[in-house]
């Protein structure tokens, strides 16, 4: 009777240890059982995206904001077109003249998606929120030179994009330009 006691203890302990396990590599993968909370999507076209994966990290001065969603081939232009879900509460804050470029952790790390923001005026937020916009809250630079920016929301294409550099394309482009000399 002592044995199966101590039997059944054995395999409650295993078993909290495989569940450990699986939380853990869970956390280590940065992915989860459930969702992250509310996002909106953005997609942007780049040249080349190097080795870039869906569910890498976007950040924004190394402060991660969203995932990589997926990478698709544009069906006319034949270039990567990359969605990024980012977190909800950065909708309208930036503005269509925000750039992202794809970076690399480290000098063989993982690539990543980095956004150099451009914050939106006052009065694009309000616009993109759906917000009536009076005179008074639109004196701003745009209005003074006459350049009209608009805050980027749910669906919106970023056109500012600087493509992945590829180690194999630059030590190829080095040794070529060296042979030629």
């Amino acid at each position: 009777m002592n044995t199966r006691k101590i039997e059944i203890l054995v395999g409650l302990f295993v078993a909290l240890g495989v569940a450990a396990f699986i939380m853990l590599a869970l956390k280590v993968a940065n992915s989860g059982l459930s969702g992250n909370g509310e996002t909106y999507m953005l997609q942007a076209k780049f040249e080349n995206i190097g080795s870039l994966k869906t569910r890498a990290p976007i950040k924004v001065g190394g402060v991660v904001i969203g995932r990589v969603d997926g990478i698709q081939i544009h069906p006319q232009e034949f270039v990567p077109v990359v969605s990024m879900s980012i977190d909800k509460n950065y909708e309208c804050q930036f503005s269509d003249t925000s750039s992202v470029s794809i970076l690399t952790s480290g000098i063989l790390g993982e690539q990543y998606l980095g956004i150099s923001p451009v914050i939106a005026a006052e009065s694009a937020k309000q616009k993109c929120l759906g917000q009536e916009v009076t005179s008074e809250d639109s004196v701003d630079l745009e209005s003074l030179f006459g350049v009209e920016t608009k805050a980027l929301k749910d669906g919106d294409m970023i056109t500012d994009t600087k493509s992945a550099l590829v180690l194999e394309e630059l030590i190829g482009q080095f040794l070529f330009n060296q042979g030629s000399e």
